[in-house]
């Protein structure tokens, strides 16, 4: 189901630029063509039409008594045959719009260009032209953290770490075992002493 619904959303968009890039075709003058005397004015045909970028208009009439000029506005007003932008004569013209504004187109022959065988045609911006972008608008920076303040206001930084203490120094309880040592040595030293010197003596006084 899904599957199926992308499909048609696909197509209906494929659908929409389609006809938008192919544009209208019009058809000069209606069933009499492009002649001298059309069933309605051109000029007053082309008001009540609008024309855009790609749409074509089709200019029939008779090949080799005929013709279709694209001119520019002067040319026109004058009526001026001379110097045509392009020039058809092929009987079945085919001109399709390829930039939006105004376009002059006059027949071959001043004569007839005079008695009112030209046409204007405005054609107007392209069919679903994009907008132009919005500017973005650039985003606010997240403003700084505040730095702590102390009671009296003044700005600080956070704390530094305590420095590490140095190496207690030994309890006086610590050097016991080396005193003891010494005591005992003492002791043991002067025990032998008194033996030694308590046995000499005996000996003298039993002589």
């Amino acid at each position: 189901m899904e599957f199926l619904e992308r499909c048609l959303l696909f197509l209906a968009i494929f659908m929409a630029f389609l006809c938008s890039s192919q544009g209208y075709v019009f058809y000069v003058g209606g069933r009499k063509g492009w002649s001298v005397n059309p069933s309605e004015e051109y000029n007053h045909w082309a008001e009540r039409n609008r024309f855009q970028v790609n749409d074509t208009l089709v200019f029939k009439y008779e090949k080799g008594h005929n013709s279709v000029l694209v001119v520019s506005k002067e040319a026109y007003s004058n009526c001026n045959v001379e110097s045509p932008i392009q020039k058809f004569a092929d009987g079945n013209t085919e001109f399709k719009f390829d930039r939006s504004g105004p376009f002059f187109f006059i027949a071959g022959n001043a004569d007839s260009c005079r008695k009112g065988q030209r046409l204007i045609v405005v054609v107007l911006v392209l069919r679903n032209a994009p907008l132009a972008p919005t500017p973005a608008v650039p985003g606010k920076a997240p403003p700084p953290s505040p730095l702590s303040e102390s009671p009296e206001g003044s700005t600080s930084s956070a704390p530094s770490p305590a420095p590490t203490p140095h190496a207690a120094a030994p309890a006086p309880h610590a050097a016991a075992p080396a005193s003891v040592g010494l005591v005992v040595w003492v002791l043991a030293v002067g025990l032998g002493l008194s033996m030694v010197f308590g046995h000499g003596l005996s000996m003298v006084l039993g002589n």
